[in-house]
């Protein structure tokens, strides 16, 4: 099985994962949410950032779905 990696995050999405992610970093290191939350938070932060650096999802490949405008 072969993943067609076209990028399908557009700007707005990418603007908002960044935002997210830098949030979460927030709560985390401020010490807000701590634990086993916190560390999750901060995974699902790093995943946000990296899906926007890498402008692919690839949750929105078996939906088809795209934010990128062509």
């Amino acid at each position: 099985m072969e993943i067609d990696m076209k990028p399908n995050v557009g700007s707005i999405d990418r603007l908002i994962r960044i935002a997210l992610a830098i949030i979460f970093a927030v709560l985390y290191f401020s010490g807000t949410v701590t634990g086993a939350f916190g560390i999750i938070l901060l995974l699902f932060g790093a995943v946000l950032l990296f899906t926007s650096f890498v402008r692919f999802c690839p949750l929105y490949l078996p939906f088809k779905f795209s934010t990128k405008k062509d």
